[in-house]
């Protein structure tokens, strides 16, 4: 069996599963979140912090392990341009993630705390969901950029 192939297989999957995950996430966090049910935003700050730990955190780990494996395989080096760029965009959406983690995190437990005490959310949960969303969106575009240069692999 070839190793690259089988690298590149892991690593296609995996970029799929982190931005798949992670645009499922969003987009049904952000709805919760709009509909204002209390308990509906407690189930899915909880999906969404599981979902995180089994589909995001292991996908994070498998690119840039399989991703700088290939380049090694392939030859390329990493100071290569688009290369280059991929990972410092790769790290910029990773550099978005970690405090996103967090806030899930603590809006997760804020919802629980809302949602058992039959009250509604505090402040801090808008403050932290706003946080939130706008550090996705460079994570969103940088991971769409990255999408691009490893298909397009530009020469420069």
């Amino acid at each position: 069996m070839n190793t690259y192939l089988v690298l590149k297989w892991l690593h296609v999957v995996s970029s799929t599963v982190l931005f798949g995950t992670g645009i499922g996430i969003a987009f049904f966090k952000w709805m919760a979140d709009r509909a204002g049910d209390v308990h509906v935003i407690r189930v899915v700050n909880e999906r969404t912090v599981l979902a995180d730990w089994m589909f995001t955190l292991p996908a994070v780990v498998l690119q840039p392990v399989t991703g700088l494996a290939m380049a090694w395989v392939a030859g390329y080096p990493l100071a290569s341009g688009w290369l280059l760029v991929s990972l410092v965009l790769y790290l910029v959406a990773g550099g978005c993630w970690l405090p996103v983690v967090w806030l899930q995190l603590r809006m997760r437990d804020l919802a629980r705390a809302a949602d058992d005490g039959n009250s509604p959310l505090p402040a801090q949960y808008r403050a932290y969901a706003r946080a939130w969303f706008w550090l996705g969106v460079p994570a969103f575009c940088s991971l769409i950029a990255v999408f691009g240069l490893m298909v397009f692999k530009p020469a420069w």
